[in-house]
């Protein structure tokens, strides 16, 4: 890409300046070579007016001091020289000045200008100046050697100024493309430097929300992976116990495998939140927070009484949460089911308005955990394994998951209407 950059902008470089530059040697060239002409004419000229009055006497007259390589010669009407530096006899430029008219030659090696002196009508003489050529085509050289020159000046500033702008261009690209191996081999951290140059930074910027998002949807299908089975634990729990009564009481299974089924029920639902919940935690609609808190209670009423504890749900004048339903409900067996597993005495879950969000308490009898104890860092074992899980699914939906003190933690969502 480079190279590509830098033979583009020497090449327009390069057809720039034969646009512009070889037109200007040649008006250049054509106006020196007039000048010359020019000149020689108007030396001419000035020494006629020089001796016109000495060419009336029979001396021979004296011819002005020429400029540099330009020879001056005066002519008897006959055509003889009488003075100065030129041929001997008039050459053609003289004998047709001969006729009155001043003449330029510039056929043969030199520029030739004949100017004829007339007194009265009479004409007394010619008077011829003489300049190689030589000295026009060395100006022309000398012009045209200035301006090859600042061409490739220009040439050599436009490479420089193609290579600079090449590496500007080129690095951010190969950034780019650096990154977005990185981000082919799994590393969802990485980010594109900032280049300066707008389109590829908001390029680079794109890249990295794209790594961000698919980043924290592994993030959230590696976490429905480590938790599922811990989600799912309790369900099962509860089907087999179901399922272990009906076989203490073969007279009539009925009761008991009507409750397995809603116990399978549950487990069925719960597999199908964490599947969504895994993909998209997105949630405009409004939760029922009654049939939440209903469904919470027969979830963990009976798994409680068996361990001889009890669940307390208390919701007056709560308001509805704006919120999914499924992350909701996940978030809520979650804390339940940290006090089922570590906690002990009565659970207690007691929904409230508090000031414009609704706040969902869950705490137990027990001690619980040091305040400053990491409970919401994955992998961190011990209290709390679906904390983690919980308090992403919670922030997905725009709420809070905190540790308030010991064993009650307190969701927090944003509201929606009130019941």
């Amino acid at each position: 890409m480079r190279r590509r950059i830098v033979t583009l902008a020497i090449a327009a470089t390069v057809v720039a300046v034969v646009l512009f530059g070889v037109p200007l040697a040649v008006l250049l060239a054509h106006t020196g070579w007039e000048d010359e002409r020019t000149e020689v004419g108007r030396v001419a000229i000035s020494a006629a007016l020089s001796i016109s009055d000495e060419l009336k006497g029979a001396a021979a007259p004296r011819l002005p001091a020429a400029p540099a390589e330009t020879r001056l010669a005066v002519y008897f009407p006959s055509g003889e020289l009488r003075g100065g530096e030129g041929p001997r006899f008039a050459d053609e430029a003289v004998a047709e000045a001969f006729d009155g008219e001043t003449e330029l030659d510039d056929t043969g090696s030199a520029f030739v200008a004949a100017v004829p002196i007339v007194d009265d009508g009479a004409l007394l003489g010619v008077v011829r100046a003489e300049k190689p050529r030589y000295a026009a085509h060395l100006h022309t050289a000398l012009l045209c050697s200035i301006i090859l020159g600042l061409a490739l000046v220009s040439v050599g500033v436009a490479w420089l100024l193609a290579r600079r702008m090449a590496r500007r261009l080129a690095r951010p690209l190969e950034d780019l493309s650096g990154a977005a191996k990185v981000l082919g081999e799994g590393d969802f951290t990485v980010r594109a430097p900032m280049s300066g140059v707008p389109e590829i930074d908001s390029l680079g910027q794109s890249l990295g929300s794209a790594a961000r998002r698919i980043g924290d949807t592994l993030d959230r299908e590696r976490a429905f992976s480590a938790h599922a089975s811990h989600q799912l634990r309790t369900p099962l729990a509860g089907l087999r116990l179901q399922l272990e009564a009906a076989l203490e009481s073969p007279a009539d299974p009925r009761p008991a495998v009507r409750t397995a089924i809603e116990a399978a029920d549950r487990l069925e639902r719960t597999v199908d939140d964490l599947l969504v919940l895994a993909r998209d935690t997105t949630a405009t609609q409004v939760a029922d927070l009654d049939a939440l808190l209903a469904e919470l209670e027969s979830t963990w009423g009976e798994p409680l009484a068996a361990r001889g504890r009890a669940i307390r749900i208390s919701a007056d004048e709560a308001p509805r949460p704006q919120a999914s339903a499924a992350a909701v409900r996940q978030v809520l067996n979650v804390l339940v089911d940290n006090a089922y597993t570590h906690g002990r005495g009565t659970v207690r879950v007691t929904a409230r308005d508090a000031g414009g969000v609704l706040a969902v308490d869950v705490s137990d009898e027990g001690e619980g955990v040091a305040p400053g104890q990491q409970l919401f860092t994955r992998k961190s074992g011990g209290h709390g394994i679906g904390l983690p899980l919980a308090r992403s699914l919670a922030e997905a939906d725009g709420g809070r998951l905190v540790h308030v003190s010991g064993s009650t933690f307190t969701l927090l969502l944003p509201v929606g209407v009130r019941v």
